[in-house]
C-alpha cells in the first residue's frame, strides 16, 4: 500500500514548536513502521542485552518496573521476559495501541515522563532507552526529577541516550513526511544531572555506535534513588 492510500487513516502532524509538543503525533502516525524496525533491535545489540539482563535480575522480586517510552514495548518485554514486573508508559496513544497488540500479557498506559501518572515512591525500577532524547535539554533534569518521585528509595533508573551536541532535526521519519527532533547529550552532561535529581550513578557506558545504527555515540547510566 503506498503513502496516498495510506493518508485517510493518519493523523495531522503540527508543524514543529521549540517545546517539542509535535513529537506524540509523530509517533502516531509512524507507529506501526516503528514496530516493524525496533521490535527485533535488540537481537543485534550485545551490549544492550547484557546491560539489560542485568538491570532485570536486580530488580527481580523487588516491585514494578516501568518502561517509560516503551515504544512497541521491544526493551521492557526483554526486562520481563527476565524476571521482573515491567509495565509501559508512552507519550504515544498509537504506540501504546501497537505495544498492547504485540505484548497482550503486559500493561501499558499514555504518560508524560515530566509529569508521570504514578504515585510517589510506588516503582522499583524504571528504564528508559532513547526516550529522554525526545525532551528540550532544559528539561530533562525535570524529567529526571519526576523519575526520582515515583521511584522507592534505592530504586534503579537505567536510561540510554544519543551522544553529542545539539539537536538532530528532520522533516521525514521512518518514511513519512513527519517532523522530528532528539537532543543529543554529552556522558558528562548528563553525569551532572543525576546527582541533582537525587540519584547516586551506579555505572555509566559509552559505547560506539553498532554498524547498523545511527551513527551516534550511546550513553548508558545506570543509578539509584538516594535512600
Amino acid at each position: 500500500m503506498d503513502e496516498d492510500d495510506q493518508a485517510p487513516n493518519l493523523p495531522d502532524v503540527p508543524a514543529p514548536t521549540d517545546d517539542y509538543s509535535f513529537l506524540p503525533a509523530t509517533y502516531d502516525r509512524v507507529a506501526a513502521q516503528y514496530a516493524e524496525t525496533f521490535l527485533d533491535e535488540l537481537d543485534a545489540k550485545p551490549f544492550d542485552r547484557e546491560l539489560l539482563g542485568r538491570f532485570a535480575e536486580a530488580l527481580r522480586d523487588r516491585g514494578r518496573v516501568c518502561d517509560l517510552g516503551c515504544g512497541p514495548g521491544q526493551i521492557g518485554r526483554y526486562v520481563r521476559e527476565r524476571g521482573a514486573d515491567v509495565f509501559g508508559v508512552d507519550l504515544s496513544a498509537g504506540m501504546v495501541a501497537i505495544a498492547r497488540e504485540l505484548n497482550p500479557g503486559m500493561e501499558f498506559e499514555v504518560g508524560d515522563a515530566r509529569q508521570l501518572p504514578l504515585e510517589t515512591d510506588s516503582l522499583a525500577g524504571i528504564v528508559a532507552f532513547y526516550s529522554l532524547i525526545h525532551l528540550p535539554r532544559e528539561e530533562i533534569p525535570t524529567a529526571l526529577a519526576e523519575c526520582a518521585r515515583v521511584l522507592a528509595p534505592g530504586g534503579a533508573l537505567l536510561i540510554s541516550m544519543h551522544g553529542g551536541e545539539g539537536v538532530v532535526e528532520r522533516d521525514e521519519f521512518l518514511g513519512e513526511p513527519v517532523p522530528f527532533i532528539a537532543t543529543l547529550v554529552e556522558l558528562d552532561e548528563m553525569l551532572e544531572m543525576f546527582p541533582r535529581a537525587g540519584f547516586a550513578i551506579r555505572e555509566a557506558h559509552q559505547r560506539d555506535p553498532y554498524e547498523q545504527e545511527h551513527p551516534t555515540q550511546r550513553i548508558y547510566i545506570w543509578a539509584e534513588k538516594r535512600k
